[in-house]
Formats: structure tokens, sequence, C-alpha cells
């Protein structure tokens, strides 16, 4: 019979790409983890694992029993969802990532909701790139969570993973001095081709969302201003240190000395969990939740 707990760790060796990365997400020891994929191979009884020097990859086999382990998973959060829906109530913990601009705006007010209307949840709140909540899902980490894309940095597909569509914001160029009066929304971004830019750190979304946009528009930005925090940002731009693309949800309140251009282009944010616990109730009153919280600004989806 296979450990389900040993198709969790092939099933993480898949994604993860080394036995270091599967043990520092899932709090094992490197022996620990090479241990029992040793032991899920006598189980198969087929060679699951290609040793290359320190390398280790996947066997055709292997990644024949990783498609079955991502059923075995789902099924099983489908079963957790059935049997929490047969208790009265819900209660216990509920970890909840977000990034920190829906944290301000749909976050704490769906937290207001869950609260009043299941005293028994306790909530928890982590901020986290978009791009991590994956493999924090997968780990256990999260329970749900909130993502986002760009126009131009669409999700990618994630083993495991479960997404369904909250809302659309618009994306603004902040700078100093509006464009010229007459400017067409597509000619925003090339009028900027010559100025300092601000983006955030390399390795984020937002940060891919900046480069990816500018080299649409036919050039690469210069930048000189590395930061995430868009309240930072716009400070940055009101002293005169360079322009940025900033999602709406970005711009609390209005900045007297930076002008905010409409641009052609939108944020979308996503509710994240694993698959197969689209039913269970706490996913569903969060979800709930967060419809409900969305800015009258912004478009749901």
């Amino acid at each position: 019979m296979l450990d389900v707990r040993r198709l969790r760790l092939l099933r993480e060796l898949s994604l993860r790409g080394t036995i270091a990365a599967v043990a520092e997400a899932l709090a094992f020891t490197p022996s620990a983890v090479s241990q029992q994929l040793a032991t899920l191979e006598r189980e198969a009884g087929v060679p699951l694992l290609e040793r290359t020097g320190r390398r280790v990859t996947l066997t055709p086999a292997g990644h024949t029993l990783v498609g079955h382990a991502e059923a075995v998973l789902a099924r099983l959060e489908q079963a957790a969802a059935e049997l929490a829906d047969t208790r009265r109530g819900l209660a216990g913990p509920l970890r909840i990532g977000a990034f920190p601009t829906a944290t301000r705006a749909m976050i704490l007010p769906a937290l207001t909701s869950l609260v009043d209307r299941h005293p028994g949840l306790e909530p928890m709140v982590v901020e986290i790139d978009p791009a991590r909540v994956a493999d924090a899902l997968r780990a256990g980490d999260l329970d749900v969570a909130l993502i986002h894309e760009y126009d131009f940095v669409p999700t990618v597909a994630e083993p495991g993973i479960a997404t369904s569509p909250l809302c659309t914001e618009p994306m603004y160029l902040a700078g100093r001095f509006p464009p010229p009066a007459g400017t067409p929304t597509d000619a925003v971004l090339p009028g900027c081709r010559n100025s300092p830019w601000i983006t955030a750190t390399p390795g984020t979304l937002c940060h891919a969302m900046t480069i990816r946009a500018c080299q649409a528009a036919g050039f690469t930005p210069h930048v000189r201003h590395q930061v995430d925090d868009f309240t930072t940002v716009l400070s940055l731009v009101a002293a005169a240190q360079g322009v940025a693309v900033v999602p709406h949800l970005g711009i609390p309140t209005p900045t007297p000395a930076v002008s905010l251009t409409r641009l052609p282009l939108h944020r979308r944010t996503k509710i994240a969990h694993r698959e197969g616990a689209t039913h269970h109730p706490a996913i569903q009153a969060t979800t709930r939740a967060l419809q409900s919280s969305i800015p009258t600004e912004l478009t749901s989806t």
C-alpha cells in the first residue's frame, strides 16, 4: 500500500526540484526525506528516482505516480471538506495569505464579517507575495489566499491549486506631472521612456509587470529605485525620484504632488486554495466574506 505522506513528498520533489528544498519547505531533514522516498520506491516496486551525482530526477514511473498523487491529495481535501460540512459550526484555525494592498482593503473587512458570523473560527493572516502562495498552500502553511495577476504577467496554473476570480482593478502611471493634454492612453508609457523608474524588487509579479509593460511600449525602463511598498513608491514619485506604475489599491489616499494617469492595464485578484477544498465550509465562508468586502470602485469578476 502506498503511503499518502510519502506521495506528498514525491509530489513536492517534482515541483521543488531538490531534496533539500523539500526538506526545508516541509520541516524535514534531507536525510529523512531521502529515507521516506526510498521506502516509497520499495512500496511501488519500481524505480521512481534517478540519481546523477548530487541531483535527483524523477523517472517516467515517478512522474506517473505524481499524477496519481495529485488526484489522491485532491480527493483527501474533498473528503475533509465533506466531513467538515457535517459538523455544527465552523471552528479552529484558518490561515489566510494575502498581499499587502489586499490585506488593507479587503482582508480586514472580511475578517470582521467572518468573526461575526463564525465566532469559533480563528483566522490568522500572513502577508505573502503571490509568487510564493502555491508552495505555502501545498505545504499546508496556508488554507486560502489572495493572489493577483497583471495583463502582462498572467498566473500560471499550479498543480494541486484551484483558483476563482474575485475582482479587477485599474492601473495608473504615477508621476510628478500629467502627460500633455490629448495624449492617447497607449502613448502614456512611451512618453516616459527617458524618465527614471521606480519598480518593485526583482522576483515579484509587480516588478515583472512594470518591466513587461514598458517593453511592450517599446523600451526597457531605467530603474532607479526598487521598493515594494506602494505608499513609499508614491512618496518617491512626489520627491521627483521617478515615475511608477501602481494599482488602484496601492493608492490609499490622494497625494497632492503626484499625478495619476489611467492606463489601459489591469490587475486581477483571485482566491486560491488547495484543489478539492472548494466546498469546504471554511473556504466557502471566506470566499463569501471576501466577495462582500470588494471596494465599491472595483469590478467584481
